[in-house]
């Protein structure tokens, strides 16, 4: 089998094997074999015969942030939803997130396959039939290099319509506001929000709509 070298790889595997095995100078193996004595000197420390890979030790996005980035791990872990989904719910917080840049920031994060619904992984639960309108509400932590955040994440059980918010902090406060701006954009009545965690929901349930608030 043939070798496979850098695209601008001067040496071979047999003279680097060379180079690892010789006692004579630098400046001697690189007039023996027509190379720079740097390039000697870095194959004489190396173990290996192998190029290494190019690029960023650590990839991270050109067009996400950290925050961004831990905004859509912590969205797609918490909600199990499809790419095109996912997408489609986050572009509202993110304007500038497209389908490929999402793709392979799913992919950094080793989560751009779903967990399979059988085994040891865990089962992900049918939800009934519902009219459009009813959300379930919650809330979700974030780890970033900054610190920790809030995702507050809300979605409709039919229609798959999905509102998320970051926070620094989940105050009451915090969470009617959150209900407000999620009445706003919804093009749709909002009829039940269905939560483990009621904070301030009871307060924001009357904005101009009858909700129906319920505990899971």
């Amino acid at each position: 089998m043939g070798q496979v070298l850098h695209g601008s790889a001067r040496t071979t595997a047999a003279v680097r094997r060379a180079i690892q095995d010789s006692q004579e100078s630098l400046r001697a193996l690189a007039k023996r074999h027509g190379i720079n004595p740097k390039t000697v000197a870095k194959w004489r420390q190396r173990r290996s015969l192998n190029d290494r890979k190019t690029g960023p030790k650590e990839p991270r996005s050109t067009v996400l942030s950290v925050e961004e980035e831990a905004i859509i791990v912590a969205f797609r872990r918490h909600t199990l939803l499809a790419l095109d989904d996912c997408l489609y719910a986050l572009q509202a917080t993110i304007p500038h997130l497209t389908r490929s840049s999402l793709h392979r920031c799913f992919q950094r994060h080793d989560i751009s396959r779903l967990p399979e619904v059988e085994g040891d992984k865990p089962k992900r639960s049918k939800f009934r039939s519902y009219p459009i309108g009813y959300f379930h509400i919650d809330i979700a932590e974030v780890r970033t290099e900054q610190g920790r955040l809030y995702m507050f994440v809300a979605i409709d059980r039919t229609s798959k319509f999905a509102f998320v918010e970051l926070h620094e902090k989940a105050k009451t406060a915090t969470a009617r506001d959150f209900l407000h701006r999620l009445i706003a954009a919804v093009p749709y009545k909002i009829h039940t929000v269905l939560t483990d965690n009621v904070l301030g929901w009871e307060a924001a349930a009357g904005n101009g709509q009858q909700v129906s608030l319920r505990r899971l």
